[in-house]
């Protein structure tokens, strides 16, 4: 096993509760960790033994820049789930999502979850 990490994909989409967040938009920021398990030794040196990283980036973009949820939570599950899906050699996705204005009453850098699938 092995783990490939992703950090601060960027995504412009429209995300959140209230509708001033799907008017406006904002800017998310995701980090995949994958915990992979090759299908054939790394020693192969073969991208079909692995996960190739511009296709779940690809995966991770459609999803974020799709249809709108309302929890960020959600939004990193179905990630999770996407690419456990699209890999079979992923045996473990964490998926974190930052929301940098979120609409609190107060000042923070951001709001992040994060969601392992499966659990």
């Amino acid at each position: 096993m092995y783990v490939i990490r992703m950090k601060n994909c960027a995504f412009f989409a429209r995300h959140g509760v209230l509708d001033e967040e799907e008017t406006l938009g904002q800017r998310f920021y995701i980090d995949a960790e994958l915990t992979v398990e090759p299908s054939r030794p790394l020693t192969e040196d073969s991208i079909e033994d692995t996960v190739n990283y511009g296709v779940a980036f690809a995966v991770i973009e459609k999803i974020v820049t799709g249809h709108r949820r309302f929890l960020i939570e959600a939004l990193a599950l179905e990630v999770a789930k996407a690419l456990t899906a699209r890999f079979s050699q992923i045996r473990k996705a964490a998926i974190t999502v930052r929301k940098p204005n979120a609409p609190v009453p107060g000042v923070l850098d951001y709001v992040e979850v994060t969601v392992v699938w499966p659990e």
